[in-house]
């Protein structure tokens, strides 16, 4: 990793005259409202580091809140880039990206954000351990145990390296500009760096911590809210930072509140107990919008929910019974039981803004339902009824625990004996002890790119791979090519053999539908939700 100080070289002094600043707001007397947010989950690791909380879960309470990178997403928007803490940036050449910082930024603790803070935030003091940048090679867990208090939890090396599997470093320049330095030519540099995972910290904060745990309960950062308390899986309260460089935020304060329960969560809503209510099926719109005063917002998203098989199970280890599971899967009857038309089955795992770079594979599909070919399927691979755990949460996911049970039944009609192992968290999802077999997951379009999700999901240091559920040679000899590469032609032709490979003839997941959010909310509010988890309370999306 290197760390280079070339202060003062260039003279160059941060933003342009004509870099978009936002206007910073009029200071009002008037108090300002507070809101509380019923969650089905406010985080899954019971940490508040974007590193260490990878999920669809953390994005409603880290971004744009929280947390914030050197470019941002346009969350209101396209979902697309837009200055940040940076207001301009531009290519040296394939591996170099060079940022001008903005200045006059302040941390929570009151400390300007400078060069400094952006290069340890891309440090391996700060996220890649002891691993260098190699692109194929999987980073597992058990391989990076901490040995005091203040050193990364194991997982988030490897997660580092899914996110920036080449990042050598952060250049200095000097106080307000910085350079990204790739070993590897990358096409998707911008965009890793408004994904989830590339937000910038403060030095001194960490520094000053006694712990990892300490400092990712109460993270320093520079968003429009700073955490005031955190109870982990009871509540998470953000209070206004009105030093915020994009103006004073327009509410007091933010309380998520957890409450696992989707009846619970409606009828707190409609008692005034709570002003939004998330994660709600497409059954409870009706109820909610016919209570005076409320409504219900909803959109897909660029996320998809999947299934993943482990083929550490030997009778998952026979592609010829994960393909046979795939085939047993109705999903557009999934759909019109569950989410009353409100989604799609998507192209598999593709997203529509991947014809913007012409990287969409047309005539892709998912394996089609067909029962008579997964019986005989079945039949191939000599399959004895043998029983195939599923490990299901109840309800992670809108309408997940029946889903779940409406496969469990589709897969019994072809011959497959799958058992459901009801579990209480991720942890015991991912348990190594005991037999695995299938479980739920989701797959998001963070980067704008095929290499999202498929590789950074189910590459070599996605999370698949890394948890030991599934593997395969060839699959990650195409990753790199999708990382290295800067031939549109090439990448398209490898990520067209991925979905080739991941979909159907070595299944590691099963597309069912894209992802859409439900959120019920009090009328009054005047709040667009986004077309994400995320949830934006910055002042351009609230109307006092």
């Amino acid at each position: 990793m290197i760390s280079i100080n070339r202060r003062g070289a260039l003279g160059l002094l941060g933003a342009t005259a004509g870099t978009l600043i936002l206007p910073r707001m009029a200071f009002s007397q008037a108090k300002r409202p507070s809101i509380t947010i019923a969650v089905q989950k406010i985080t899954n690791n019971n940490s508040l580091d974007v590193y260490h909380e990878q999920s669809n879960v953390g994005e409603r309470i880290f971004y744009p809140n929280l947390w914030e990178g050197l470019i941002l997403r346009d969350w209101m928007g396209n979902q697309g880039p837009v200055p940040g803490l940076a207001t301009e940036w531009k290519r040296i050449d394939d591996k170099t990206l060079e940022l001008k910082l903005r200045q006059g930024v302040k941390f929570h603790n009151g400390d300007e954000m400078t060069a400094e803070d952006v290069a340890f935030s891309f440090s391996k003091e700060r996220v890649f351990g002891n691993t260098e940048p190699a692109g194929g090679k999987t980073i597992f867990e058990a391989d990076h145990k901490p040995a005091t208090a203040k050193e990364l939890p194991a997982t988030v090396p490897g997660v580092g390296r899914r996110l920036w599997p080449a990042l050598a470093g952060i250049e200095i320049v000097d106080k307000y500009t910085v350079r990204l330095h790739n070993t590897t030519p990358d096409v998707t540099l911008e965009g890793r760096l408004y994904s989830g995972g590339s937000q910038i910290t403060n030095r001194r904060a960490w520094d000053e911590a006694a712990s990892f745990t300490e400092w990712s309960r109460k993270p320093i950062t520079t968003g429009p809210y700073m955490v005031g308390e955190y109870k982990p899986d009871v509540s998470l309260t953000l209070i206004a930072f009105d030093e915020y460089w994009g103006g004073r935020p327009p509410l007091e304060q933010i309380r998520f509140v957890e409450v696992p329960e989707v009846a619970s969560r409606v009828n707190g809503l409609l008692s005034g107990e709570y002003d939004f209510a998330c994660d709600l099926p497409p059954d409870q719109i009706a109820a909610v919008q016919a209570a005076p005063g409320y409504e219900v917002q909803n959109s897909t998203i660029w996320n998809h929910r999947v299934s993943v098989f482990n083929t550490q199970n030997p009778i998952l280890a026979n592609p010829l019974v994960r393909r046979a599971m795939t085939h047993a899967i109705d999903r557009q009857a999934i759909i019109d039981a569950l989410w009353a038309g409100k989604t799609v089955v998507p192209a598999g795992m593709q997203f529509e803004s991947f014809r913007n770079s012409d990287m969409f594979i047309d005539g892709w599909s998912p394996p089609a339902y067909d029962p008579n070919l997964a019986k005989d399927l079945l039949k191939q691979a000599n399959y004895k009824g043998d029983a195939i755990p599923y490990r299901l949460l109840n309800n992670y996911y809108t309408n997940q625990t029946a889903n779940g049970q409406i496969m469990v039944e589709m897969w019994k009609q072809v011959g497959l004996n799958v058992e459901i192992e009801m579990k209480e968290n991720w942890a015991q999802i991912h348990d190594p002890q005991g037999i695995k077999g299938v479980r739920d997951w989701s797959a998001g379009n963070s980067i704008n790119d095929p290499i999202t999700p498929m590789v950074v999901q189910f590459g070599p240091n996605g999370e698949v791979q890394q948890k030991k559920d599934w593997t395969n040679a060839e699959m990650n000899k195409l990753a790199v090519v999708m990382e290295t590469s800067t031939d549109r032609a090439l990448r398209k032709k490898a990520i067209a053999r991925m979905l080739d490979i991941a979909e159907r003839e070595d299944p590691v997941y099963q597309v069912l539908h894209q992802n859409a959010v439900f959120t019920g909310m009090k009328s009054s509010l005047k709040w667009k939700a986004a077309p994400a988890f995320a949830m934006d309370f910055r002042a351009t999306n609230w109307s006092i």
